[in-house]
């Protein structure tokens, strides 16, 4: 039986290769789909859990996550810095870093900040965490390397971004890898952001009594940079300042669990917004589920309409091979013989098609997650789960029955009847 399915398969290879191919690629649309969006959800999860709470001026809490955690470019209203102070002096806290943006190294973002957050992302691999303003950090898959040095860009290189020529920063070590945006970051003393961007402690105060709220990206004081010397300590006096310059937002290390509770409800202000990113990609989760389940119909559809256009091709070479059939008859072939060749043929050609899917639809989201990796910086793995096989399963089943349609009308076409035909 098996030789005579290898030889009417090696006859008809055309065919059966198209038909596996067309169930490969329908299978592996749904394949992809369900691992992309799983491996969304866990990346995205995994770079958030590194971060407890979120503090930042009140707006968008999407926008405020996104910028602070997955470092997307985008103006942010700022906090005073009496808001950093309170919280660098508030017992429920374990450590708080600022965090301010703007400019640019290449295609990596600089981040000013502390180096309690650099110890919270894991401490440096490589080097020594920055202990002067003219000093920079660099994460894992950073392309810049210690020892290295770079004048910032007000702006994507990409864009055109105008360069501070008269401010230039040494990296002097390198993160350990975390999975996570800030991999791709370079990050430098929250002072020197200030320094750059020409702002002055009064000028904060001023704008902290006022309530005044700025754009991150800032206008430059060109009489202010040219006069620029980074070449200091770092003064985590003027850090903890009540009166420093207003940051984006200020990532909080929680003591407990009890007191990262108890520090969103206390900063969710009218002047102050606190989140814990977990609970915001959770919507984000939503509207994501929503788009894949939507994509999952489209695939199934697809896949049941592969699936009717392969049983009437199937049904149609039965048809066409009816003097075959009626010779394997009066050789003495008993109707359950020629059966199981119809079915088996079929549901060798329809199962390797999925199992293919299943190779394809790996290695498309692999591929698209690689993509995506290096864009944003957040690994996405992509693996199957128990619930995987259970899919398949479910269509190698299918792939039975739909077999089944062929087998039927093998099995009751009569002998005398097809040699005729």
């Amino acid at each position: 039986m098996f030789r005579f399915i290898a030889a009417d398969l090696r006859r008809h290879w055309i065919g059966a290769t198209a038909v596996l191919l067309i169930i490969a690629f329908a299978t592996a649309l749904g394949v992809m789909v369900t691992l992309q969006e799983r491996a969304l959800r866990l990346g995205s999860a995994r770079a958030a859990s590194a971060f407890d709470l979120v503090v930042g001026a009140p707006g968008s809490e999407t926008q405020l996550v996104l910028s602070s955690v997955f470092l997307q470019p985008a103006p942010l209203p700022l906090l005073p810095g009496s808001v950093l102070a309170g919280l660098r002096a508030d017992p429920r806290v374990a450590w708080a870093a600022p965090i301010g943006f703007g400019d640019f190294a290449g295609e990596a973002p600089v981040v000013g900040t502390t180096q309690d957050l650099v110890i919270g992302l894991g401490g440096v691999a490589e080097g020594r965490g920055f202990a002067r303003l003219g000093e920079a950090v660099v994460g894992a898959r950073a392309a810049l390397a210690p020892g290295e040095t770079f004048h910032p860009l007000h702006g994507r290189l990409h864009e055109g971004g105008e360069a501070h020529a008269s401010v230039t920063y040494t990296v002097v070590g390198r993160l350990a890898p975390t999975g996570t945006a800030w991999d791709r970051a370079v990050l430098v003393p929250i002072e020197a952001v200030w320094r750059v961007h020409g702002h002055a402690a009064g000028e904060a105060a001023n704008a902290d009594a006022e309530g005044q709220h700025a754009d991150h990206d800032h206008d430059h004081d060109g009489h202010a940079e040219a006069a620029l010397d980074l070449d200091t300590a770092i003064d985590l006096e003027a850090t903890a300042s009540p009166v420093a310059p207003g940051v984006p937002a200020i990532l909080v290390k929680p003591r407990t669990i009890a007191d990262a509770y108890k520090l969103r409800q206390a900063f969710r202000t009218e002047r102050t917004l606190a989140v814990f990113p977990g609970e915001v990609l959770t919507r984000l989760y939503g509207t994501l589920g929503d788009a894949r389940l939507i994509l999952a119909a489209v695939a199934a559809a697809a896949q049941l309409l592969v699936a009717a256009a392969i049983l009437l091709v199937v049904a149609v070479q039965v048809l066409q091979r009816r003097r075959q059939i009626g010779a394997l008859r009066a050789f003495g072939a008993p109707r359950a013989a020629v059966f199981a060749i119809v079915w088996l043929e079929v549901f060798l050609v329809s199962g390797a098609g999925m199992l293919a899917g299943f190779v394809l639809g790996y290695g498309a989201a692999r591929l698209a997650s690689s993509m995506l990796t290096a864009a944003s910086g957040v690994a996405l793995p992509v693996a199957f789960v128990a619930a995987d096989a259970l899919s398949l399963a479910v269509l190698v089943g299918l792939a039975a029955l739909v077999a089944a349609a062929p087998a039927v009308l093998a099995y009751r076409q009569a002998p005398a009847s097809a040699l005729r035909a």
